[in-house]
C-alpha cells in the first residue's frame, strides 16, 4: 500500500481508489508516508481528510463489532477453562495466561490488515508451537527455567502482536514500531478506564442486590468479572482503532505527568535505600524488587518518548525524560553490579543469568537513549532520532525474550 500511495500522488482518482479499497490499511500508510510527501498540496488534503477529529463516536462497522463481541466472549470461555474442564488451575493460568488475550488480538490486527493465507499459517503455526511447548515442559515447582518461561512467554506473544499490527511488509520500518509502542500506551490507558468503569458497576450492581436480599457475590465474581477482565484489553484495542481522537490527546498530558513524578519518586527511592542500609548484594528479594522498579522505570521513559509528537515537545519535558534517563543507568548499574557479585560469589543460574541479559540489554537502550535525549536538549538532534534508537533495540528485546522462553529450559536441563 504504501508504494501505491507513493506512485498515485498526483492522481487524485487513483488515490480514492485505493482509499476505498482498504480505508483502515490506507490511513495506517498514508500518515507513515506522509512526512514524505507534504510538499504536495494534495497530501496536505488526504492528511486533513483521514485525520479529522470528530466529536462523535464511532462503532465501527457491523463486523468489527461482531468480532470484538465473539473475540470478548471466548476470551472470557478462555479463562474459565479451569472451571468447566477438570484441569489444575495454577497449571493452566502460570502456563497460559498469555494465551487468553494475545492470539485474539493478533488475530484481530491479521484480520484488519488482510494479511495472506501464507501469513495467517505463519502467526498460527508460531501461537500453536509456543502453546505446545509451554504446556510439555516438566511438572516442576522449583524449576526456575520452567518460572522463566512462563514468565517471559507473554513478552514473546506480545512481539508477535507487533508484527500483526505493523502490517505486511511493515516489519522493518521504525515508525511502524513507534506507532505500536503508541499503540500499547494509549491501550494501558483505555483499558484503564474500562475496568475502573467496570469496578464502579460491580459496586453499584452488588449494593442494590443486597438491599433486595440476593447474595450473588460468587456468581457474579466467577463469570461476569472474569468476563469483564478478559474482555477488556479486546474491548480497549477496538476503541483506540475505532476512536483515537479519544486517548490520543490524554496519553500524552498522562506521559508529561507521569514523568516528573517518577523522577521525584526514584530519586527519593535512591536516598532513602542509602539511609536504610539495605542492599540488592545481599538481599535476593531486595534486588528482585529493585529490578521490578528498575523495568517499571524504562517502561515509563519509552512510554513518554513514543507519546512526544515532534510538534509539541518542549526542552524543559526532554530535560526531565534525560535526567530520568540518567537516574535510571545508576539503578541499573548498581543491579548490575549487586547480579555480577552474586554470580561470583554462587555461580551462573538460569535466573540470575538471565537477570544479567536483560540489565545488560536495558543498560546499552538507555544509554544510546541518554545520549540521544541529550543531543535533542542541545538542541543539537531531533526527537525522532530517540524514537529509532527506540525501534532499532526491539527486536534485541524479543530475541533475549525468545532465548529465555525456548532455550533456557534445554540449556539448563530443565532445572
Amino acid at each position: 500500500m504504501r508504494d501505491d500511495i507513493l506512485n498515485a500522488i498526483d492522481n487524485p482518482k487513483e488515490l480514492e481508489l485505493l482509499y476505498r479499497s482498504n480505508k483502515t490499511i490506507f490511513k495506517k500508510e498514508f500518515n507513515l508516508v506522509y512526512p514524505e510527501i507534504k510538499h504536495f498540496p494534495i497530501a496536505d488534503f488526504w492528511h486533513e481528510r483521514l485525520n479529522y477529529e470528530s466529536s462523535d463516536i464511532s462503532w465501527g462497522t457491523k463486523y468489527e463489532l461482531l468480532f470484538i463481541i465473539l473475540a470478548s466472549l471466548l476470551a472470557g470461555v478462555i479463562a474459565k477453562i479451569p472451571i468447566l474442564f477438570p484441569i489444575d488451575a495454577d497449571f493452566f493460568y502460570t502456563r497460559n495466561i498469555g494465551f487468553i488475550i494475545f492470539p485474539i488480538l493478533i488475530s484481530y490486527f491479521v484480520w484488519k490488515n488482510n494479511f495472506k493465507i501464507r501469513h495467517v499459517l505463519f502467526f498460527s503455526g508460531i501461537i500453536i508451537c509456543s502453546l505446545i511447548f509451554i504446556n510439555l515442559l516438566p511438572i516442576n515447582s522449583k524449576s526456575s527455567t520452567l518460572i522463566l518461561s512462563c514468565i517471559h512467554l507473554p513478552g514473546f506473544l506480545w512481539s508477535i502482536l507487533c508484527i500483526a499490527f505493523m502490517g505486511n511488509g511493515n516489519y522493518n520500518r521504525y515508525d511502524s514500531r513507534i506507532e505500536f509502542l503508541r499503540f500499547n500506551g494509549d491501550l494501558i490507558v483505555m483499558t484503564t478506564l474500562i475496568l475502573i468503569a467496570g469496578m464502579i458497576l460491580t459496586g453499584i450492581f452488588i449494593v442494590l442486590f443486597s438491599i433486595i436480599g440476593s447474595n450473588i457475590d460468587n456468581l457474579y465474581f466467577e463469570y461476569i468479572v472474569i468476563l469483564g477482565l478478559a474482555a477488556s484489553p479486546i474491548v480497549g484495542t477496538y476503541i483506540v482503532q475505532t476512536n483515537p481522537q479519544i486517548v490520543n490527546k490524554v496519553s500524552p498530558v498522562i506521559a508529561k505527568i507521569f514523568s516528573p513524578l517518577v523522577l521525584i519518586t526514584l530519586a527519593v527511592f535512591l536516598i532513602t535505600m542509602i539511609n536504610s542500609g539495605k542492599d540488592p548484594y545481599n538481599d535476593r528479594e531486595f534486588l528482585l524488587v529493585f529490578n521490578s522498579l528498575l523495568i517499571g522505570v524504562m517502561v515509563i521513559i519509552l512510554f513518554s518518548i513514543v507519546e512526544t509528537f515532534n510538534k509539541d515537545y518542549n526542552r524543559i519535558s526532554l530535560f526531565i525524560l534525560f535526567t530520568l534517563a540518567v537516574l535510571t543507568i545508576v539503578v541499573n548499574s548498581i543491579a548490575l553490579s549487586a547480579i555480577l557479585f552474586r554470580i561470583s560469589e554462587w555461580g551462573i543460574s538460569p535466573n540470575r543469568l538471565s537477570v544479567l541479559g536483560g540489565n545488560i540489554l536495558m543498560l546499552i537502550n538507555l544509554l544510546l537513549i541518554s545520549y540521544r535525549l541529550f543531543r535533542v536538549v542541545i538542541k543539537r538532534g531531533e526527537i525522532e532520532d530517540v524514537k529509532n534508537v527506540i525501534s532499532r533495540f526491539l527486536p534485541v528485546y524479543t530475541i533475549w525474550t525468545f532465548i529465555i522462553t525456548f532455550i533456557f529450559p534445554f540449556i539448563f536441563s530443565f532445572n
